[in-house]
């Protein structure tokens, strides 16, 4: 997909050398955004391979979302990915999903002056076990879909200012937004934080997936995901290799300046593991940058296709989703910064 190549070569070719707090480095640019067209196909990564246990993995990873579930016990039954910021019971103190279909509503003293809320009767509140109010803001946007569906006001937002001060991982996507045009559903995406090898194709996928289901429910057609990033980074290493990027980050990008032909990328790369110094033993894989050059240097395949159930949102599985005509380069292997 030429639009995830283009942001690959804009993060490395244009951006700044940055520390963070996982300790790994990073090579970040300021406010990266694309769209991408749904109507050429489902935009799942072809230069690098994504099925199997990593498409399993996003698949679950989704529908995690959409059950409004506070923990991981039984997302942890089919892929790792959030036990990292989980404890010993699979709680999280931050979720998308929870905030998704139970986004807590302010009571009592809580509610500042002139506000104004629902009530306790109102279709989108539901009251929780210990008596507080949710707001199911998925339900909200599939309901106004069909009662107003020109409303420039179908948001969801997984971020809490106070929850996010202190939690242990903030949602990087925070928010979305639904836009109808002509019989087309399109959907934009904000994120703060983004992972360019790793974080970024899944959220592609995910998002994409959403909104074709979306659409499907209430009667529309998927137009186009956008995608907007206000940190896109490429993770390039920790101690010696890290800081090797500090000090040779305006070689790297003048070498991407005279790239001319997809090849060129695998003469970057060549450079850059002939140089840089090795990986620490116990780091590998850490440094992004060799892995996605090669991406860049491989030819996107045909776009796969996508068959969503129709089935409700909150009970949808990973066996009501099935990828059609799938065919990628090889696998590549990417460190997680935690």
């Amino acid at each position: 997909m030429e639009q995830y190549l283009d942001l690959v070569d804009a993060v490395l070719s244009g951006g700044t050398y940055k520390p963070n707090r996982t300790g790994v480095d990073t090579i970040s640019r300021f406010s990266r955004h694309y769209e991408i067209d749904l109507r050429e196909g489902y935009p799942l990564l072809t230069t690098k391979r994504m099925d199997g246990y990593r498409w399993n993995s996003m698949i679950h990873e989704v529908c995690w979302y959409l059950s409004g579930e506070e923990h991981t016990r039984n997302l942890r039954e089919e892929t790792k990915i959030w036990d990292a910021w989980a404890d010993d019971e699979g709680r999280l103190d931050t979720a998308y999903g929870r905030f998704w279909r139970r986004y807590p509503i302010p009571s009592g003293d809580a509610r500042l002056e002139g506000e104004s809320w629902p009530d306790e009767s109102h279709r989108w509140v539901t009251e929780e076990a210990d008596g507080r109010k949710t707001f199911d803001q998925i339900q909200y946007v599939l309901d106004t879909l069909s009662d107003s569906p020109n409303s420039r006001r179908l948001v969801v937002n997984a971020w809490h200012p106070a929850n996010a001060a202190v939690s242990t991982l903030p949602p990087c996507h925070y928010s979305f937004v639904f836009n109808v045009q002509g019989d087309r559903l399109n959907c934009h995406l904000t994120q703060r934080s983004g992972d360019v090898a790793l974080g970024i194709p899944f959220n592609i996928a995910a998002y994409s997936l959403l909104t074709i289901a979306i659409a499907q429910q209430s009667g529309f057609v998927p137009g186009h995901f956008a995608h907007t990033i206000v940190d896109a980074h490429v993770y390039c290493g920790t101690g010696d290799r890290g800081e090797w990027y500090a000090d040779n980050l305006d070689e790297l990008q003048s070498r991407l300046e005279d790239v001319g032909a997809r090849e060129d990328y695998r003469g970057v790369r060549e450079w850059v593991e002939d140089t840089a110094p090795a990986e620490a033993s116990d780091e590998e894989g850490m440094d992004h940058v060799p892995g996605l050059l090669e991406q860049c240097a491989r030819e996107p395949l045909s776009r796969p296709s996508l068959e969503v159930a129709d089935v409700s949102l909150s009970e949808l599985t990973a066996e009501d989703v099935a990828l059609r005509d799938y065919e990628s380069h090889d696998a590549l292997t990417f460190g997680v910064a935690e």
